[in-house]
């Protein structure tokens, strides 16, 4: 039997605290050595925000998409690509996985095109290739890729970590992908966890203004997976121990997003 193709994308608030990373860590090593091909994908932006706020710079946003200046674009690779990165990587290596650091830019993993001019560069994924994913992980290797994109003119873009995940996770032919975020799952107008969701679920909670703000932006993402072909979307909280295990092995946990 095939070994199941899993992108986990990790957001980067579950990272900011040294404990909650190497557990994360320990519980993604764990899953990699039952032979399952991962791939992460991590955000970053509670860290980017401190470290722009420690040099005087204030974040700006636009429907919830960061203006990134020059400055902006130099941090980006300072804490996405640098700090972030490499925090995470040192804490899967200490948990066992062979974990390669990444972004976007390596070999065009995720190549991208200007959004918007008023947002400077913010980039919107345009093409993955997945071949850089494929090698490394059918040769035992665990991919970590921060959330840069780049394209064949030389420039760099901050691209939104969970658009990022979608186009890794449909370049990589993953079959699950997995979004651990700080809340357990989507909630209803009554602000009940939803444990299963289709497309046209979906659509309503949002044309309804239920989800609204990042959880609609992770109900456009898990779409947008579910249309390039991976097959179940998991919305959990990455702050319960246990939970990829368990979710993996086909357990109930957070909300689960299926055509």
């Amino acid at each position: 039997m095939a070994a199941e193709r899993i992108l986990v994308k990790l957001g980067g608030t579950l990272l900011d605290e040294p404990a909650s990373r190497r557990r994360l860590a320990r519980e993604i090593a764990e899953l990699s050595a039952t032979g399952a091909r991962l791939t992460v994908v991590h955000g970053g932006g509670k860290q980017m925000t401190r470290y722009l706020a420690e040099r005087g710079v204030e974040s700006q946003f636009v429907n919830g998409l960061r203006v990134t200046t020059p400055d902006v674009v130099d941090a980006l690779l300072k804490i996405f690509a640098g700090s972030v990165n490499h925090g995470l990587v040192a804490s899967l290596v200490e948990a066992g996985a062979l974990a390669v650091g990444l972004s976007g830019i390596d070999a065009l993993l995720a190549e991208a095109e200007q959004m918007d001019p008023q947002l400077g560069a913010v980039g919107r994924v345009t093409k993955s290739n997945g071949g850089l994913l494929e090698t490394l992980t059918a040769t035992g290797y665990l991919p970590v890729v921060a959330c840069v994109a780049g394209d064949r003119s030389g420039n760099i873009y901050n691209v939104n970590a969970d658009q990022m995940a979608v186009a890794c996770a449909g370049g990589f032919h993953a079959t699950r992908l997995v979004f651990l975020t700080d809340v357990d799952g989507v909630l209803d107008a009554t602000k009940t966890l939803v444990p299963r969701l289709n497309k046209a679920a979906c659509r309503e909670l949002i044309s309804t203004g239920v989800a609204t703000g990042g959880m609609q932006a992770k109900l456009e993402a898990a779409m947008s997976a579910l249309d390039s072909g991976v097959g179940h979307v998991h919305i959990v909280g990455g702050a319960t121990p246990g939970v990829l295990a368990a979710v993996v092995a086909g357990q109930h946990a957070g909300t689960v997003l299926e055509v």
